[in-house]
């Protein structure tokens, strides 16, 4: 089956047009399809780090559960995969192999029986230098032909030896040299942390509340990671006259913020991809200024470039408009999808306030943020982050926001809503509420077939009784 990539945009584009600035928004689909067999030979190297700071031993089923779930990950490697196990503590060493900082392991039986003794040989001991551990990951990796390098990262606790390679100067060293996961276990671990290095390393922040589902985790991570085969590919925005690019972010799966190249400005580097779909959010900034109204006119132009020497056909370019209208309704017509995204991106900025209210100790304004929270992943149809919410909270009413502050409240709780708040959903999920697409002033409103509930036009789903209402 051959590789292809579809490229779809969903904005608004009628803006008021009135004097000023305005911004534009739209959110990009980039779906890849066929991906099996893009890459020719191994597709991934693979470089597993457990923390072995003395605090993994407490209690010292986690340090079993994170032994296991190395062991589990490096079963499902195929035969002539490249890996390395790397024990971080406030320095890193290789555990396996166990012949120097720059080799690596071919994984065959006997490699994999090696390494699975030399992971339950591992003792706790010792402090958390995340720098140190990424930059051994990174020199392990840096021969390496395989199109995927990835790091797996498992820590239990906050990076307080940062001073002995600090973390910032390491990420900028390996940016674009492999992807990482970062995974956090026990009670003390630090989600900003977590969302630091994914961040950067364009990959994905998560955690276990039970160390026995590790292994489950570990074993659906490293299977995702078998099925990519494309190893990046570049979203471009160009803008054009009166135009200019405000930000991109991802919005799906994960939250992220993306950094343009330094030498290509509009262009976004994207690691690692199988048959998957990721989506964005772009926003230009345009200007009526001396442009017709009642008009569709070019804004931006939205691009895939696949690597260079790839037989992976890009797809078309997709435009960017603008409508400039003197029309209150059409001008209030909100997108379906970036309503929804943008809910997500509030949610996420008011959990971080929660957070930092609850450390300060202003309880007061950490349920008022929470109670924020709370109502927009109601609408959003948020049902992970709900989840976490009511750890923290009673919610006396999801769709008002009111809330109040429960007394058993444990700090890492604040840590495992921070980084469920980087994960998003579109569509309704099985057993949740579905998302709100909202009653925006001036939206284009229509009665469900099934319920009766006046929607969006543009609206996916009814919210009241999920039914799909199709792609607008």
């Amino acid at each position: 089956m051959d590789t292809t990539i579809g490229l779809a945009v969903s904005q608004q584009k009628y803006l008021p047009a009135g004097a000023g600035e305005k911004d534009l928004h739209a959110i990009v689909t980039v779906e890849v399809s066929g991906a099996e067999g893009a890459a020719p030979g191994p597709a991934l190297a693979e470089v597993l780090v457990i923390d072995c700071s003395s605090s993994m031993e407490r209690p010292e089923e986690k340090f079993r559960a994170a032994k296991n779930a190395a062991v589990a990950a490096l079963q499902l490697l195929p035969d002539g995969t490249p890996f390395a196990v790397v024990a971080g503590t406030h320095r890193a060493v290789t555990a396996y192999p166990p012949d120097g900082e720059r080799a690596m392991a071919v994984a065959d039986a006997a490699t994999r029986a090696a390494a699975e003794a030399a992971v339950h040989g591992m003792v706790a001991a010792g402090g958390t230098c995340v720098g140190s551990w990424l930059d051994l990951s990174g020199r392990l990796l840096g021969g390496q032909p395989a199109p995927i390098r990835h790091v797996l990262v498992l820590t239990d606790g906050r990076n307080e030896h940062d001073h002995f390679r600090p973390l910032a100067d390491v990420l900028a060293a390996v940016a674009g040299q492999f992807v990482c996961d970062a995974w956090g276990i026990g009670e003390d671990w630090d989600a900003r942390l977590l969302l630091q290095v994914a961040g950067a390393l364009h990959g994905g922040a998560d955690a276990v509340r039970e160390e026995s589902a590790l292994v489950g985790a570990y074993e659906q991570l490293v299977r995702g990671l078998l099925a990519k085969a494309v190893p990046e590919l570049t979203l471009t925005v160009g803008t054009l006259p009166g135009s200019r690019l405000r930000y991109v972010r991802q919005t799906f799966p994960t939250e992220a913020p993306l950094t343009a190249q330094a030498a290509e400005p509009g262009t976004y580097l994207t690691r690692a991809w199988g048959n998957e779909l990721r989506r964005y959010h772009v926003c230009v900034t345009v200007d009526p200024e001396g442009q017709l109204h009642g008009e569709e006119l070019l804004a931006a132009e939205i691009g895939v470039r696949t690597p260079a020497g790839t037989p992976v056909p890009p797809p078309d370019p997709v435009p960017l408009v603008v409508h400039w209208t003197d029309d209150p309704v059409l001008s209030g017509v909100t997108d379906e999808q970036v309503l929804h995204f943008q809910l997500y991106e509030q949610l996420g900025q008011a959990v971080a306030d929660a957070a930092d209210a609850y450390q300060r100790r202003a309880p007061d304004r950490a349920a008022e943020h929470l109670g924020r929270a709370v109502g927009l992943a109601h609408r959003a149809g948020a049902r992970r982050q709900l989840a976490e919410l009511r750890r923290l909270v009673e919610i006396h009413d999801a769709a008002a926001g009111q809330v109040s502050l429960r007394r058993d409240i444990k700090p890492v709780d604040f840590q495992h809503l921070i980084t469920a708040s980087s994960h998003s959903t579109y569509g309704p999920e099985p057993g949740g509420p579905a998302p709100d697409p909202g009653t925006q002033p001036g939206a284009v409103l229509a009665p469900c077939p099934a319920c009766g509930r006046r929607v969006p036009v543009k609206a996916r789903f009814c919210p009241r009784c999920g039914r799909t209402l199709g792609e607008s």
